[in-house]
């Protein structure tokens, strides 16, 4: 149920007063184009009213900066909509609060959000649904074969095993632009000895002395994000770059197989994670190896935690679709008791000490037959459950695989921007 809330009102300030204020002074500038104050504050109030979560102020700063490198990247394709298909989305996104687009704007108005500020944000989500669909909707399409590994990976008659090699390049911010050219050109690796002379060479994860090669792993071990992009690759082929917190990571895959063998699914991946400030300097690894050395379990980092702030030790326990993407990688690599430093958080200036507690087996529950459902239901035309199943799983490797393109190529030209505050 939508429900607005009028966190602030504007309809008492006029625009002489507003000029006063400096609020139609320029920001941010994006590239060549310029975010004012006016417009921080109004899309800061929209997110309020819309219940986004964060804080309103800076789910603003950033969902403007993105919808300019959006619509910059639009302009140049020749995506941005139409004023029929500016409409037609403004209604479609109303109706999701039952609403109609008259109604919905008048709503917004009464909290102070201009009908403008609504425009421009609809605006923005059409121009780069459009880029993305023309730019990687080709590149997306799936095969039968991919289906047809995916529908074993998940059946109980075979699993999916992979070969992989990994690369984990950390990308603080002042070299993030230099670290996504230099894995766009190793994206486009096919040979084994140069991934990983390039591993060898650039990457952060203890791998890195065997090339990044990884041991043979169960598909269903890897991160759902993972998944769709692995079952996309020929051996040889390399994934495309995928931003994670402070770094960006590669996979190549060097084989595949199928077996007999179907492993547990899980409920939750239980993890322990302590926060060393220093980053990945050779003084605070040497200081993370002995900390390795003398805990066993996750319980022992209460103890090196001890009389430290709170925030420096996070126990968390999630459904593998849950975690935080970089953390999923490191812990489908890891036995519970195991410890991964590959990864940082604050700019790179604070070292993971990620640590893996156990994993909880999924107790999978008993479903009606498709066939039994069909005669209760007494449908005529019963719907082919292996078809539609098969239309599912291409659907959803399809939009995944589109979803995680799209997210690398906006990471790209964030990082390619001008992005100044005022």
């Amino acid at each position: 149920m939508f429900k607005l809330i009028a966190t602030w009102s504007l309809a008492m300030v006029t625009a002489t007063g507003l000029a006063a204020q400096g609020l139609f002074s320029p920001a941010i500038q994006v590239n060549d184009d310029v975010i004012t104050n006016y417009e921080l504050m109004q899309r800061a109030t929209m997110a309020g009213v819309l219940r986004a979560p964060g804080n309103p102020e800076d789910v603003a700063r950033e969902q403007l900066i993105e919808d300019r490198l959006k619509l910059q990247a639009a302009r140049r394709a020749g995506t941005v909509p139409n004023e029929e298909e500016l409409l037609e989305g403004m209604a479609e996104f109303a109706s999701r609060a039952n609403l109609s687009r008259e109604e919905f704007i008048a709503a917004l108005a009464n909290a102070g959000v201009e009908e403008t500020t609504f425009r421009d944000f609809v605006e923005a989500g059409l121009a780069w649904r459009n880029l993305v669909q023309q730019r990687f909707g080709p590149r997306a399409r799936v095969s039968e074969e991919e289906v047809d590994r995916a529908l074993n990976q998940g059946s109980g008659g075979s699993n999916v095993r992979v070969l992989l090699s990994e690369i984990i390049m950390p990308a603080p911010p002042p070299q993030a632009a230099q670290v996504q050219a230099r894995a766009a050109d190793i994206s486009r690796i096919t040979s084994e000895a140069e991934f990983s002379r390039a591993a060898r060479r650039f990457s952060a994860t203890a791998t890195r002395g065997q090339g990044g090669r990884l041991p043979w792993r169960d598909l269903s071990e890897l991160p759902p994000v993972l998944r769709p992009l692995v079952l996309g690759l020929a051996p040889g082929e390399v994934t495309e770059p995928i931003n994670i917190p402070n770094a960006i990571a590669l996979f190549q895959l060097r084989a595949i197989e199928e077996s007999d063998y179907t492993p547990p699914t899980y409920s939750a991946i239980e993890y322990a994670a302590y926060y060393m400030p220093g980053g990945r300097t050779e003084a605070t690894l040497a200081t993370a190896n002995q900390i390795k050395a003398r805990v066993d379990v996750c319980d022992d980092l209460y103890g090196v935690a001890k009389g430290q702030p709170e925030e420096v030790l996070e126990r968390g326990a999630l459904p593998p679709s849950e975690l935080p993407t970089d953390i999923a990688f490191e812990l489908s690599k890891l036995d519970p008791g195991e410890v991964s430093t590959a990864l940082t958080r604050s700019g790179g200036n604070t070292l993971v000490f990620l640590m893996l507690c156990g994993r909880s087996v999924a107790i999978e529950a008993q479903g009606t037959p498709p066939e039994q459902s069909a005669e209760a239901d007494g449908d005529e035309t019963p719907v082919d459950p292996v078809a539609e199943r098969r239309q599912a799983i291409t659907i959803g490797l399809q939009n995944r695989r589109v979803q995680s393109l799209a997210d690398n190529f906006l990471a790209q030209l964030r990082a390619d921007a001008r992005i100044i505050e005022k």
